[in-house]
């Protein structure tokens, strides 16, 4: 078993700075988990308490259910792939990918044994006698993953390992690192600012802000049900719209009173939910994907009609982007690239109300 556990871990600088403040994870084995956040969350820092990189401040860290507090990175049983690939410029492909090996006195028939079905899992047998000079950005990346791979551990640990990649082999690496996890399966946390790739690669996303974790879940209930304005902000592309309300009852209803009088109805199933925050000055939050054209005859439930004037519109081939303020907030609709927008053009929209969120601008917490 792997499983890898973290409780009331602190990493605290001199100066009494702390880059991880007491937080607890556990990750299940054969689980992909993936730390996300902004720059200075403490993901980077967390990932190197696990390796063993980075001394604790306080708190432990078991793998497969063994303290490692004290125990060195080479006897944790763990292979980290870097942001930098770290080859060895005068070996082959198969020589860097086998020198750990070497270096623990595993018979040569077992080396080349794991070498080889590393090579096949990453579809590079035929780089195996090239060395790092003659290979791609995205060949090099598949080669530091083979010699983690090889290694056969009981945990990976990726640390940003697509950040140097363009854009297209970034999309192209993500689907081979998931691919290479489905066939191996072996406990795997990986690091990223990206979000998108938090999404499409994680069973388990963990959001990390100012060195706490906000939310663990699946990406998709990270994705509509974020507990923090935190987390539903920086989750999804492009972010999510925030608007200053206030929640009013209109007869038996509520309504979401938006500066400049439009009023948006609240789907009745979230009256008892909200009923204890009537009056009170709120943030209003719906993602561009639910703030569309109003369709011809749309009869579409929980649909308000918002009217905006777009100020900047974003063609972007299979979708529109049409930004507009409310009151110094920039707001951003999805629309069909069919629909009619144009700048200073005053454009209808639909807002999902089904999929709204409200938060408290005090604790900063989704209500």
């Amino acid at each position: 078993m792997a499983q890898v556990t973290l409780r009331r871990i602190v990493k605290e600088y001199e100066g009494g700075v702390q880059a991880v403040k007491g937080i607890d994870l556990d990750i299940a084995d054969h689980e992909f988990v993936v730390l996300v956040g902004p720059s200075g969350c403490g993901k980077s820092t967390t990932l190197r308490m696990i390796a063993g990189l980075e001394e604790i401040s306080a708190g432990d860290i078991a793998i497969g259910g063994a303290l490692v507090n004290d125990i060195p990175p080479r006897d944790r049983d763990i292979a980290m792939v870097f942001q930098n690939y770290a080859l060895y410029p005068h070996m082959t492909v198969y020589d860097n990918m086998a020198f750990g090996l070497m270096l623990r006195k595993f018979p040569k028939a077992e080396i080349d044994r794991r070498v080889k079905e590393a090579a096949r899992i990453l579809d590079i047998g035929m780089l195996l006698d090239r060395k790092p000079k003659a290979l791609s950005g995205g060949q090099r990346q598949r080669v530091a993953m083979g010699r983690a791979i090889v290694r056969d551990p009981k945990v990976f640990l990726f640390a940003e390992p697509l950040s140097n990649l363009d854009a297209k082999l970034r999309v192209q690496m993500r689907t081979e690192i998931k691919k290479v996890h489905q066939t191996v399966k072996t406990t795997t946390i990986y690091v990223t600012h990206d979000q998108v790739e938090a999404m499409t690669l994680a069973d388990r996303v963990v959001v990390m802000n100012h060195g706490v974790i906000e939310q663990v879940g699946p990406p998709q209930e990270l994705y509509h049900n974020p507990a923090t304005k935190f987390v539903a902000g920086f989750i999804g592309s492009p972010a999510m719209n925030f608007i200053p309300c206030r929640l009013e009852q209109s007869g038996s209803a509520l309504q979401v009173q938006l500066p400049g009088g439009a009023a948006l109805p609240v789907p009745q199933d979230r009256t008892a939910r909200y009923q204890a925050h009537l009056g009170r000055e709120l943030l209003f939050g719906i993602r561009p994907e639910h703030l569309t054209e109003v369709r011809p005859n749309d009869h579409r439930e929980n649909m308000a009609v918002l009217e905006a004037v777009p100020e900047v519109v974003e063609p972007m081939g299979m979708e529109t982007l049409a930004h507009f303020w409310i009151e110094g907030a920039e707001i951003c609709a999805r629309l069909d690239p069919a629909t009619p927008a144009a700048p200073g053009r005053k454009l209808p929209l639909a807002a999902d109300m089904a999929k709204m969120h409200l938060i408290d601008p005090k604790t900063n917490k989704v209500l």
